[in-house]
C-alpha cells in the first residue's frame, strides 16, 4: 500500500509544477504583448517628432530663401508686436524683418513657449496638410509652421547683414513641436540666383 500512496503524492506534484510552468508561460506571454504596444508608441512617437522637426526645417528655409528674393533685406526693419500671423501662402512677398530690439530673447520670449505671442509669418510648404490627409496619406499637421524673422545688424565682415531665423511646427497633436533656430548671413548684391 506504500508504493500506492507514492504514486498519488507524485501524481499531485506534476500538476502543481504543470500549472506553475503554465502561469510563467502565461506571464511572459502579457509582457510580450505589452511591450508590443509601448514599442508602437515610442515609434510613434518618434515619428511625429520628425515630422515636427522636418517640418520647421521648412519653414526655416523658406525664410532664408525670401530674404534673398527681390531685396527683401533691403525691407525696412518693424518693431514687431503683438498681431494675427502673417499668412505668406496668400502672398509669396509677403514677410517682415523685425528691426534687432524685437528678437524674441529681447522681448522676453522663450522660443520653445509656442505660438510665440508676436506677429510670425506661416508658411504651408507644398503637400503639407493641416486640415486633412497629405498627399502621401500622412495624418495631418495640428498647425501650419510659422517663422521669425529679426536683424541682428551688420555682420562681421562690415558689410553683410545678419539675421536670426526662428522656426516652429507642430506634428499631428500640438504636443508634438519642434523648434528650430538659425543665424542667417547675407551680403548686398546676393540674391536667388533662380531670379535673376
Amino acid at each position: 500500500m506504500r508504493l500506492h500512496h507514492r504514486r498519488r503524492v507524485q501524481r499531485g506534484i506534476a500538476l502543481i509544477t504543470s500549472m506553475l510552468l503554465l502561469l510563467i508561460v502565461t506571464i511572459l506571454a502579457l509582457s510580450m504583448f505589452r511591450n508590443t504596444g509601448t514599442q508602437e508608441k515610442i515609434a510613434n512617437n518618434l515619428r511625429e517628432k520628425d515630422r515636427a522637426l522636418h517640418a520647421a526645417e521648412s519653414a526655416e528655409q523658406y525664410a532664408e530663401w525670401w530674404l534673398l528674393q527681390n531685396g527683401n533685406t533691403a525691407d525696412i526693419e518693424v518693431t514687431c508686436e503683438a498681431g494675427a500671423p502673417i499668412d505668406a501662402n496668400l502672398n509669396v512677398a509677403q514677410g517682415q524683418i523685425c528691426n534687432s530690439t524685437s528678437t524674441l530673447t529681447l522681448l522676453g520670449i522663450n522660443p520653445t513657449n509656442v505660438p510665440w505671442p508676436v506677429q510670425y509669418i506661416q508658411f504651408l510648404p507644398p503637400g503639407m496638410s493641416v486640415s486633412g490627409v497629405g498627399t502621401n496619406g500622412d495624418p495631418p499637421y495640428a498647425g501650419t509652421p510659422s517663422f521669425y524673422i529679426a536683424d541682428l545688424g551688420t555682420a562681421a565682415d562690415g558689410v553683410s547683414k545678419t539675421y536670426q531665423i526662428d522656426a516652429f511646427a507642430y506634428g499631428a497633436t500640438t504636443g508634438t513641436v519642434a523648434v528650430v533656430e538659425s543665424i542667417y548671413e547675407v551680403k548686398p548684391g546676393v540674391g536667388n540666383p533662380m531670379n535673376p
